[in-house]
């Protein structure tokens, strides 16, 4: 039986939630006004694409080093309440910034520190719990982020229908900011373990499996462009002259998505322990080629996009509790930073190509062959992922312990 300690209830579990729930709810609030307010700049889609990756670009550089780094120190603690404090300033800075420049600058830095936080926060929540309880334990991490990912937009579309400026919003963000960083340094415990890490490789060798994986998760990631698309798209639709209440509609939509997205990512995480890693994950795969097929082809009116909300708010739940938990369950502690560096690197390359595909898409050819190709890279990686699960699948779900399957 596990230890009462290292069970998915455990402080540090608790405290990451909570964590990711504040800084998600800072940092959302500024990116549910930031589309309307490039629209109201006169800026397209395609500016919205390359804010996105720019920042995607340095988030995943910063993913791929906090893996190397993460395999060298004994104490992870410090680094990641330091990364959430740089993100929360970044984001409250934005009150200062007058063009696109400096959001994407500003942009660009928190993107980096929450990158680099994130591979050393899931190590972290690996070590404190059974691997029995993974997908329970970063379903709780991930339903925090979503709670937060619901209060923060909420919060900007009250402010935008009281017609409160956008730099009073950006400096409100700083509260559940710096709420989030007290939560990591009062709440979080770890076992220091300085006589192993002297002896972990900063690049270990990973199995063939992992890569396959990881091949898998960057072709779905290279169709799975940012969830602003979705503001944006909702704002296009529109009418003209609504006044500020109509332009907080898209804001609700949003908040209605990642409301969706909360509730689903324990459950998510539940049946990924109980059921299967590999299935379970392409249950959401095979719901995100859905979500993108129905944006090509579907009505374009504002109605159609509520089921669509709907949808990407389950698959999205599955996909980051389930891709982690995978990671977490088929590589050991002395590879695992690394291994989860990869896959949040993976993700982000994937999430830079297709902001910026899309966003040009959009401008130059349209919704159809925007959302058309995002679906043609989903789909290679719902095949991929059946592949790896068909191979390695089966040895993954009934291994109790680490190691390659």
């Amino acid at each position: 039986m596990a230890n009462a300690a290292r069970t998915w209830k455990s402080p540090t579990v608790f405290g990451f939630s909570l964590a990711s729930l504040l800084s998600d709810a800072s940092h959302e609030m500024a990116t549910a006004v930031l589309p309307l307010y490039l629209q109201h700049l006169g800026l397209g889609a395609t500016v919205l694409g390359w804010i996105e990756g720019i920042a995607d670009v340095f988030s995943s550089g910063a993913k791929y080093w906090s893996g190397l780094v993460g395999q060298r120190i004994a104490r992870k603690k410090g680094p990641v309440a330091f990364a959430y404090l740089v993100t929360t300033l970044c984001v409250g800075a934005f009150a200062f910034a007058a063009t696109a420049i400096p959001f994407v600058l500003l942009r660009t830095v928190a993107w980096m520190a929450r990158g680099f936080r994130g591979p050393l926060r899931d190590a972290l929540m690996a070590e404190s719990v059974e691997p029995s309880q993974y997908g329970k334990a970063y379903g709780l991490e991930r339903a925090g982020d979503m709670a937060g990912a619901v209060v923060g937009p909420l919060l900007a579309a009250l402010f935008v229908g009281l017609s409160l400026r956008l730099h009073w919003i950006f400096l409100i963000t700083l509260i559940p900011g710096l709420g989030a960083v007290l939560a990591v340094v009062f709440l979080v415990h770890e076992e220091g373990r300085s006589e192993r890490r002297a002896e972990w490789p900063s690049r270990p060798t990973l199995p063939g499996a992992y890569w396959a994986f990881l091949a898998a998760v960057l072709l779905f990631g290279m169709g799975d462009f940012s969830r602003t698309f979705l503001i944006l798209e909702a704002a296009r639709r529109l009418p003209s002259g609504g006044g500020a209440m109509l332009l907080s509609v898209p804001v609700l939509l949003y908040v209605f998505h990642n409301a969706v997205s909360g509730l689903a990512t324990f459950p998510a995480g539940m049946l990924t322990d109980r059921w299967s890693y590999g299935r379970t994950l392409l249950l959401g795969y095979g719901m995100g080629v859905a979500f993108n097929l129905g944006l090509a082809f579907l009505s374009g009116s504002l109605m159609m996009l509520v089921p669509l909300f709907l949808v990407s708010g389950i698959y999205i739940a599955i996909e980051e509790t389930a891709e982690k938990a995978t990671a977490a369950k088929m590589i050991p502690a002395e590879a695992r930073a690394y291994a989860l560096g990869l896959l949040a690197t993976a993700n982000a390359v994937g999430d830079l190509s297709s902001s910026v595909l899309t966003g040009w898409l959009l401008d130059h050819l349209g919704r159809g062959w925007a959302y058309g190709v995002a679906a043609a890279f989903t789909g290679a990686g719902f095949l991929a992922l059946l592949v790896f699960t068909l191979t390695y699948g089966r040895r993954l779900d009934h291994r109790g312990e680490h190691g390659s399957p």
